[in-house]
């Protein structure tokens, strides 16, 4: 079978390997689309902070049950499913507290270690997410970056009935900025991309202002009047959005810290502590996420298809790469399709 290794920052060469028998426990699966993620790119650019190489990228997946292994039930052959891809110890005090997401050993499926890029794959069963056999491939590769929404948006605490802003109308920005409205918060999104902010309208995120043009102040006071904002979501993942959300959310606000940044932001502290200033961290999510994710994209709650820019053959998986960097903002989902 077809396996994409990144021997190197921008290097993919495919390899020819066995395919895969699900031992005890395991679920072999068919990759039918992987998705292409912003932390995805970083690997591709050498700048992702916690990946080595070589590795098998693919982390967002849709595909269909091939086979079970031992000990596995309820697992009807042609089902479509997902998986979450954390690989946890289960022993450190984070696993104990049931935070597995941030596990003092956690390794990722796709950085650091061997990820989907293949066509059959084997996961553990507890990891598999069902999915609707209504589903396209698309939207079940997009339940992983729905999931992030789902938990992040948790770490922000109650949001209904408050004014959030959200930074970076990337698919992660959209998707985080869609479930804050699912919570029912009044949601401003922000980018400096026309085309990101019309795909955000599309999505039914009404509120948007482009950085090119005002102020978060003022967009702030435009789409909240005096109120201004109380919560954000930082998901451009670059210091001056950073920056000035910390200058402009509301006294006593929380700032969701969602992105990956290529280098380390500078925070005035002073200002927070002077505004008393909430920063909250997160990272990835847990099983309830996903099934919330499968859920809301089910019924409509969250809207995934206008996010989707462009496919790709598996035999193109770098072109993929040139297309977002080529693209830049003018780019949302890239898929790769097997």
């Amino acid at each position: 079978m077809r396996q994409a290794v990144m021997t190197h920052p921008g290097v993919i060469e495919f390899r020819d390997v066995p395919e895969p028998s699900p031992g005890p426990g395991e679920v072999k699966v068919r990759v039918r689309r992987i998705g292409i993620c912003g932390s995805d790119v970083h690997v591709n650019k050498g700048l992702h902070p916690f990946t080595g190489y070589p590795v098998v990228q693919g982390h967002e997946w849709a595909g269909e049950v091939v086979a079970a292994g031992e000990g596995v039930l309820g697992m009807r052959p042609g089902a479509r499913v997902t998986a979450a891809p954390q690989i946890v110890c289960g022993r450190c005090a984070p696993c104990r507290r049931g935070d597995y997401n941030i596990c003092d050993a956690l390794r990722v499926k796709g950085f650091q270690a061997p990820g989907c890029a293949q066509d059959y794959w084997m996961t553990e069963a507890a990891s598999i997410v069902p999915l609707p056999d209504t589903f396209t491939w698309e939207q079940g590769a997009f339940i992983e970056p729905v999931a992030v929404g789902c938990h992040s948006t948790r770490r922000a605490g109650a949001l209904a009935g408050e004014n959030v802003a959200v930074t970076g109308a990337g698919p992660i920005g959209n998707l985080v900025a869609q479930l804050a409205r699912v919570r029912g918060a009044n949601v401003l999104i922000r980018d400096v991309s026309e085309y990101r902010l019309d795909v955000a309208r599309q999505c039914g995120l009404q509120r948007t202002s482009n950085a090119r043009e005002e102020s978060l102040k003022e967009a702030g006071r435009r789409c909240f009047g005096g109120e201004g904002f109380h919560v954000a979501f930082e998901c451009a993942g670059v210091e001056p959005a950073l920056a000035e959300v910390v200058d402009s959310i509301e006294k006593g606000g929380r700032i969701v810290a969602v992105a990956v940044y290529e280098e380390p932001p500078r925070v005035d502290m002073s200002v927070v502590g002077d505004r008393e200033l909430s920063i909250v961290g997160t990272l990835m999510y847990k099983r309830d996420d996903f099934l919330e994710a499968v859920a809301l994209v089910s019924n409509g709650d969250v809207v995934v298809e206008p996010m989707d820019s462009m496919h790709f053959p598996f035999e193109q998986f770098a072109a993929a790469y040139d297309f977002i960097e080529q693209q830049g903002e003018k780019s949302m989902k890239v898929f790769v399709d097997l």
